[in-house]
C-alpha cells in the first residue's frame, strides 16, 4: 500500500542546485512527519532533514543546514528537497522516508545525486 517515489536526481556541478521530489501514496500523507536521508557509496545512512505535518517546522543536519530546504505540498502528497550550493560530498543516493514510532517505517527506492566537475 505505502509507496514513496523519489525523483529529480542527476549530475550537477559543484555550486549548482537540484530539486528532489517524493511522491507519496497509500497512506494519509498529512498525518506524518517526513524525512530526507542519504547514503553515500560504502557509507551508512545519514539523516538530513525532516518536516512536520504542515511543513512549517523543519530541522536539518549541520552538514546541510543553510543549503538545503525541505518542504511539502500536502494537497499533492509530495515532499520536496531544494538543494543549493551543492558540494562533491553531497554525492549520495537520496531517500525520502516516513516517520515511524522510533525509526523510519517506509522508504522510497531513492534518487541518485552526483556532484562533480
Amino acid at each position: 500500500q505505502v509507496q514513496l517515489v523519489e525523483a529529480g536526481g542527476g549530475l550537477v556541478r559543484p555550486g549548482g542546485a537540484l530539486r528532489l521530489s517524493c511522491a507519496a501514496s497509500g497512506f494519509t500523507f498529512n498525518n506524518y512527519w517526513m524525512h530526507w536521508v542519504r547514503q553515500a557509496p560504502g557509507k551508512g545512512l545519514e539523516w538530513g532533514s525532516r518536516s512536520d505535518i504542515g511543513g512549517s517546522r523543519t530541522y536539518y543536519a549541520d552538514s546541510v543546514k543553510g543549503r538545503f530546504t525541505i518542504s511539502r505540498d500536502n494537497a499533492k502528497n509530495t515532499l520536496y528537497l531544494q538543494m543549493n550550493s551543492l558540494k562533491p560530498e553531497d554525492t549520495a543516493l537520496y531517500y525520502c522516508a516516513r516517520a515511524g514510532q522510533m525509526s523510519f517505517d517506509s522508504w522510497g527506492q531513492g534518487t541518485q545525486v552526483t556532484v562533480s566537475s
